[in-house]
């Protein structure tokens, strides 16, 4: 039970850095959440800097996989471990507590986590995301999409351990993402989400 608080601890601070909104803050001088669609993450900070989305991308995915390689190198069971460290890393960047518990939608901080948990599930799920991107160009609606069908994809492929509750977490992680998203499936359903677009700075 200690292992199990120490990592959800460790992980949900260690998710919570907002990387997207101290990068905008420092270099550029914005509040993210004063721009776009108000989001800290990579897709509404690229908004404002490309350069900057990009690292807010990698830097939100690089927290989710450390929480969950710093799980790994700890403790001797790290397939259930591991799984618990991605579900608060993502809770961490949706919740921090530094922003009042307003954060991102945790995409990429998920990617970052599932990256170390099924390595080749987050490949076909990639393929998956970008398909759809280029083919609608929402990233939204390929996000939801993609997270959706992780836990299935890791269920079918057996890429879960043997371990019931990896999936439980998984499918949870997923949830919360999509949770986060429901704004976008309204403006989708409605059709005004706005397609992706970038722009140069």
């Amino acid at each position: 039970m200690f292992q199990f608080f120490l990592t959800a601890a460790f992980s949900y601070l260690l998710g919570s850095i907002p990387f997207g909104y101290v990068l905008l803050r420092i270099f550029r001088g914005q509040d993210v959440r004063q721009t776009g669609s108000g989001n800290i993450g990579a897709t509404n900070v690229a908004r404002s800097s490309p350069a900057l989305g990009i690292l807010t991308l990698l830097l939100d995915a690089l927290k989710g996989a450390a929480a969950v390689a710093v799980t790994r190198a700890l403790f001797p069971d790290p397939m259930m471990l591991a799984a618990v460290a991605a579900l608060f890393a993502i809770l961490g960047h949706i919740f921090p507590v530094w922003l009042r518990f307003r954060g991102g939608k945790g995409v990429a901080t998920g990617l970052g986590s599932f990256l170390m948990l099924a390595p080749k599930i987050v490949l076909i799920a990639l393929g998956i995301f970008v398909v759809m991107v280029f083919a609608f160009r929402y990233v939204s609606l390929a996000s939801i999409v993609t997270v959706a069908l992780f836990p299935l994809l890791a269920w079918l492929l057996k890429a879960y351990g043997n371990t019931p509750m990896v999936l439980v977490f998984m499918a949870a992680a997923s949830a919360l993402i999509i949770g986060k998203h429901r704004d976008n499936i309204r403006r989708l359903h409605a059709g005004t989400e706005p397609h992706f677009q970038w722009r140069r700075g």
